[in-house]
């Protein structure tokens, strides 16, 4: 397979199915393969291997997880207990690399989870998947049950820390994409993120310390200690390291998902695993380089674009969830950001006012521009909303939902002027009645 990574590093080796995902052949791949061994070394050692590899959050905040497992109390108090909960929610559009890994890799997900919980000191596990994954779902309650009879979770189980783990089917909200959020709907509250401090680490699900990682971050879990801290930094640039499920979708010749080095410039992943744009690079207009809430790059940016988190946010733009979006000159790039905002608009909870103003103001402004019924004006009224949603909420959620309008008038504005321009130019003139005449 073309790209960075060898066939030899992969650490999803069944990502397409072609093999049972079943213990069995799960082991023979080498899952749980001396599992029982690094549990042994204990949590610190745990942590400082996860964060000498230079491994962060695959959700799209890339946050360090060694770090984040270190904010835990070193041990759970009575009455007090410790909580890993899983985000295999997946909502985030133009993403579905998590669902690979549900479906034909389940295994290691579940030794994964008693990894980070031996971390944590947690005896007790939730993922969180979202609810539309039901074959998912299905895989993975089957997959958690086979792990437990074979006695390699549970209580009293051979690896040597008790561990139950359970699933939770989500009602499918972008907003629990927010770690705390997800802990209200955990809690079977309405999802809205909570003000924080206190964070998870001090008071999460139940009250009680709480992790929440994101699914692939955890199933890569078992790999990173086989294989040494060391292996898993040496892919990548410094402080974007290890191996990354990236997906790419829209017009390609063949959308993928695909497990990659991360820092692999955009264009080789778009053109040696996606087949390249139809029609040719010269036929590109744009690519969201991480799922609809990171800004479009033009051609000229995403030529030189490495996908990890630093260049990417260099170019005001951010690897997110790595799920590459490209955009052929066919497309009506308003007509885009307009359905992408009704999305945002649709999936806001509604608790800050900025948000939940401004993603309906938003949708409405980009819709009239979307139909030709807009001013040239209106572009600097909806980048000033844009600006003061950014920053002002409680979650990132109003920065993702501005993200895509930021983007589309920080490299298109003089494309859509015109547009706006061409659209005025056909509207029929209709006189203004009921006015006084001069004198």
């Amino acid at each position: 397979m073309a790209g960075l990574l060898r066939d030899s590093d992969r650490v999803f080796t069944n990502l397409y199915g072609r093999h049972d995902w079943r213990l069995s052949e799960a082991r023979r791949r080498g899952a749980w393969n001396a599992t029982a061994d690094i549990i042994a070394c204990g949590p610190d050692w745990i942590t400082q291997q996860v964060k000498a590899s230079g491994l962060r959050g695959r959700g799209g905040a890339g946050f360090s997880t060694g770090t984040k497992w270190s904010m835990m109390p070193r041990q759970a108090r009575p009455g007090r207990p410790h909580y890993l909960v899983v985000n295999a929610d997946e909502s985030e559009p133009g993403t579905c690399t998590v669902r690979e890994v549900l479906r034909h890799d389940p295994h290691l997900l579940i030794e994964g989870c008693l990894i980070a919980a031996r971390a944590i000191q947690a005896h007790d596990a939730i993922v969180y998947i979202r609810g539309e994954y039901v074959r998912e779902r299905e895989v993975l309650e089957a997959a958690i049950a086979e792990a437990r009879a074979a006695r390699l979770i549970g209580r009293d189980n051979l690896n040597g820390w008790d561990l139950e783990l359970k699933v939770h089917h989500s009602a499918g909200a972008y907003i629990c994409g927010d770690e705390t959020a997800l802990l209200e709907s955990l809690e079977g509250k309405k999802g809205q993120p909570r003000l924080k401090p206190p964070y998870p680490a001090a008071a999460g699900l139940y009250g009680c310390p709480t992790t929440v990682n994101n699914a692939e971050g955890v199933a890569v879990l078992g790999a990173i200690l086989r294989r040494g801290a060391g292996w898993f930094s040496s892919f990548g640039r410094p402080n974007n390291s290890g191996v990354k499920l990236m997906s790419v979708s829209g017009h390609v010749a063949q959308p993928c998902v695909v497990e990659e080095a991360m820092s692999i410039p955009l264009r080789q992943l778009i053109e040696e695993h996606g087949g390249g744009v139809r029609g040719g690079w010269s036929n590109l207009k744009a690519v969201m380089p991480g799922g609809v809430s990171m800004a479009m790059l033009p051609p000229h940016e995403a030529e030189g674009a490495l996908m990890d988190f630093d260049d990417l946010k260099a170019r005001r733009s951010g690897l997110g969830t790595a799920g590459a979006i490209v955009i052929d000159k066919s497309a009506d790039l308003v007509a885009v950001v307009a359905r992408i905002a009704r999305f945002f608009r649709h999936e806001s909870c509604g608790q800050c006012t900025p948000c939940r103003e401004g993603t309906g103001w938003m949708w409405r402004v980009i819709e009239r521009m979307a139909a030709g019924d807009a001013e040239a004006a209106e572009i600097d009224q909806l980048l000033d909303v844009a600006a003061q949603m950014e920053g002002h909420t409680i979650c990132t959620f109003a920065d993702a939902a501005a993200a895509p309008i930021q983007g589309l008038f920080r490299w298109f504005r003089p494309e859509v002027e015109a547009r706006i321009a061409r659209y005025r130019r056909r509207r029929p003139h209709v006189p203004v009645t009921g006015l006084p005449t001069a004198a």
